[in-house]
């Protein structure tokens, strides 16, 4: 069952702090396709993933068409669909749900691109990597295209590049959400950095 925004929005609000534990019943809960699971793990876990949203659209334009909030909807109702998805922790969620928040603002990109029968993509200014700071959709779809390429070599970093770049998660989180050490997370996003930089046509990055 999804929730509608009105009551998205009050789970906020009122739903007290849960420990780790909790929140893992709700997800085998949910794995297991338990009734009313859903609805709760949506309530325990709304306040994350509206923080995870703000973070990836901090990297798009003013105007984009949508809000924080409803990134979050949009993400719920695919990740809903993943019934086949065996949630192991918070982690796992969440990281899960930062992949979907980018296919999300990529496909809007694509058909933002495809009304304005753009041909070409915009090359990615690899400052934005450096600095991790705000980003234009064609940037979104740009960094898409080259972490999709990252995958194959290297999917665990590809995976941190996700966390930390699209997600702003810091390394102590990320090493949480995909169950490594920070030392390894760090390594990850150095090789990460510096791939990515010369993938887009740049120097190594700086380590961050």
């Amino acid at each position: 069952m999804a929730l509608s925004s009105s009551t998205a929005d009050q789970s906020m609000g009122t739903k007290a702090p849960t420990d780790a534990g909790e929140v893992t019943r709700w997800l085998q809960q949910l794995s297991d396709g338990a009734a009313g699971a859903d609805q709760g793990v949506y309530e325990l876990l709304y306040r994350e993933l509206h923080r995870l949203a703000r973070s990836h659209m901090r990297r798009e334009a003013p105007e984009h068409t949508l809000s924080a909030t409803g990134l979050v909807h949009e993400a719920w109702l695919r990740m809903r669909e993943q019934h086949s998805t065996r949630w192991q922790n918070r982690g796992h969620f969440m990281a899960v749900g930062s992949t979907m928040m980018r296919r999300i603002l990529v496909d809007h990109a694509v058909a933002k691109r495809a009304a304005k029968r753009e041909a070409e993509l915009e090359p990615l200014s690899t400052t934005l990597v450096d600095r991790q700071g705000p980003a234009l959709d064609r940037d979104v779809v740009a960094v898409h295209e080259a972490l999709l390429a990252f995958e194959a070599v290297d999917p665990r970093a590809a995976k941190v590049v996700e966390l930390r770049f699209f997600g702003g998660l810091e390394i102590d989180e990320v090493a949480q959400a995909l169950g490594v050490s920070p030392a390894t997370v760090k390594r990850d996003w150095t090789v990460a950095r510096a791939w990515l930089r010369r993938e887009l046509g740049g120097a190594a990055l700086s380590s961050a």
